[in-house]
């Protein structure tokens, strides 16, 4: 018997994965939950510590900072941040960010 290549397997695993999502109707709850957990690799271990909380609600991601001077920093790059989680992700996940 001759062995499947990788590429293959996975390529099959992923498709197979993304039918599921679609079939249960999640596919958009998983991206939510994959957005929240690539907080700190996206936009860096500072930021992330001082995030408190993080959570999406009708596509508009809320993140709770203990910091005034980060909350303006991010503040004005609002757009750049969304334009990374839309990059990532391949399609706009949320459509605003608010800082608390």
């Amino acid at each position: 018997m001759r062995k499947k290549s990788s590429a293959y397997s996975e390529n099959t695993i992923k498709n197979a994965f993304e039918d599921l999502l679609e079939t249960y109707q999640i596919k958009d709850k998983y991206s939510e939950a994959a957005l929240i957990s690539s907080w700190e690799r996206l936009l860096g271990k500072t930021i992330a510590k001082r995030t408190e909380k993080l959570f999406i609600k009708n596509r508009i991601l809320y993140a709770e900072l203990n910091s005034a001077a980060l909350k303006h920093e991010l503040n004005s790059s609002k757009e750049k941040i969304l334009e990374i989680f839309e990059k990532e992700f391949g399609r706009k996940v949320i459509t605003d960010l608010v800082l608390l």
